[in-house]
């Protein structure tokens, strides 16, 4: 990694000295910005680009909370932050950190609140198509496989996926609805200004040197410095020494603008911060909706399954990408297919698995036997080899189908896989940035992709823009409480 050096007090002079600095305007840097104005500082808010948003105006807007949220209750789901928690701990891990998912599990009700006070809408009602956004404004769906195998034996099944009240894709009206909240708060915001290092004095953010049309200046932050500049998906060099799995070879499916390129991370290693899990990446291969479709099979190139199908498409793809490399195929026939949004379609055919096996290139027995084997199960609407629910059970290629057929999901034949990196540095439950002792580094704070995501090793899809609001929230009002200690309060 090129880190970029802090500079030292003594080579700055500062132009202005404000209470807190946010780097970025995507949720987690306008959340910082709405915690630290509710605290009482006063914030300052640079953005590389002409506007806010980031990638998270990119996104469906999943937003994950639970706990027992007032929309949970308002949809008729009954949760808890010990079974959310339990959740977590199983489907983001393993190497969880225990205190952060606590934090915001404990929190997430209230956090619920909080952006509903702010602004943001979400319609009381249920989607039960399951791992993205909503077709319409509902506000609730499933987005983590929190209702298939093996969840659904850790904790009660409850979906967590918030999506704010906004048809289809809701990631731009989100950053909408908090650009709203960031620009009658009373902060500074200032566009098209790069951050170009942080300013330490003995040890300590002292502040940061921006460079806008008008030049380089530097300015003092009483409070802190909180890093909320995205992750690193766009940085090539990062990507290949870091994540190599994630750098698909179609760029247009990492998740991420031009500036996810890991200025923020690399920043905070010149202030001394410790980065964990830069080889962790999120990585979707979407197989719906319908859900339905999920009755296929998906096998690797040697004819055998490896999960099941009806869990998240962030776990397909993750297994799909980094265990198989990519080479994988969904078992389907014309009955079980059905027209689609995300425009799959049956590539190869033919009249018995071992025929359709050659064609694919893979093992004809193994691929026979994997079919047979599925069938005679699904008939008895079980599955013991990977515990697929009953309702997406169904022989393949038996009759009324008119033979079987199979949909390329290879990673170099057009198929999606869609990543982001979720490594960064190391934070703790208020977005306070550690060094490799475990030692907060007084004033330096990252939020967002720029710091470690919650989740360890596995995603659940609204777990990014859920913590990166909730730690950028918290991470705000702590750094409010270092530079007006006797003005702050969450709100």
């Amino acid at each position: 990694m090129e880190l970029i050096p802090a500079l030292d007090v003594s080579e700055v002079r500062f132009d202005e000295t404000i209470d807190v600095v946010v780097v970025g305007l995507g949720a987690a840097g306008a959340s910082a910005v709405m915690g630290a104005r509710q605290a009482g500082a006063d914030v300052l808010a640079v953005e590389r680009s002409g506007d806010s948003g980031g990638t998270s105006a990119h996104s469906g807007g999943l937003i994950y909370l639970g706990g027992g949220t007032a929309l949970q209750s308002a949809c008729g789901f009954q949760d808890s932050p010990e079974n959310m928690a339990a959740f977590l701990r199983a489907a983001l891990g393993p190497g969880v950190d225990d205190d952060r998912v606590n934090a915001y599990c404990e929190g997430s009700p209230d956090h619920f609140d909080w952006m509903v006070s702010i602004g943001v809408p979400f319609r009381a009602s249920f989607c039960d198509e399951p791992n993205r956004e909503s077709a319409d404004d509902a506000g609730l769906l499933f987005t983590g496989g929190e209702d298939t195998y093996p969840f659904d034996e850790l904790a009660v099944p409850v979906p967590r996926g918030h999506k704010p009240e906004c048809v289809d894709s809701a990631g731009g009206y989100l950053m909408e609805r908090l650009g709203a909240a960031v620009s009658t708060s009373g902060a500074r915001v200032v566009t098209d200004a790069r951050a170009e290092a942080l300013v330490v004095d003995n040890g300590d953010v002292a502040g940061l040197l921006v460079r806008t049309d008008d030049g380089p200046r530097a300015i003092r932050a009483r409070g802190g410095v909180i890093l909320a500049t995205g992750g690193f998906i766009h940085n090539e060099a990062m990507v290949a020494e870091y994540c190599p799995l994630a750098h698909v070879p179609d760029p247009a499916w990492r998740i991420g603008t031009p500036n996810d390129d890991g200025r923020g991370i690399r920043m905070g290693v010149g202030a001394g911060a410790a980065t964990t899990r830069l080889d962790s990446f999120e990585c979707a291969l979407p197989l719906g909706p319908p859900h339905r479709l999920a009755r296929g099979i998906l096998v690797n190139r040697d004819g055998k399954r490896f999960i099941n199908e009806d869990t998240y498409t962030g776990r397909i793809g993750f297994h799909a990408l980094r265990d198989h490399d990519g080479l994988v195929y969904m078992i389907t026939d014309d009955v079980i297919h059905e027209p689609n949004p995300i425009g799959l379609r049956i590539g190869y055919a033919a009249a018995t698995p071992e025929e359709l096996a050659a064609d694919l290139g893979i093992p004809p027995d193994a691929l026979a036997r994997t079919v047979r084997e599925y069938n005679e199960a699904a008939t008895r609407g079980d599955d013991p080899a990977f515990h697929k629910r009953a309702p997406f059970l169904q022989p393949i290629g038996a009759p009324p189908a008119s033979g079987i057929g199979a949909i390329d999901l290879r990673v170099d034949h057009g198929a999606i896989y869609a990543t982001f990196t979720l490594g960064g540095l190391v934070t703790d439950p208020d977005g306070a940035a550690l060094d490799s002792e475990g030692r907060r580094i007084p004033g330096l704070y990252a939020v967002g992709r720029t710091a470690a995501s919650l989740a360890a090793h596995h995603y659940a899809s609204g777990i990014s823009l859920g913590d990166s609001s909730f730690f950028g929230r918290r991470a705000g009002h702590h750094a409010a409480a270092q530079a007006r200690p006797d003005r702050s309060s969450l709100h």
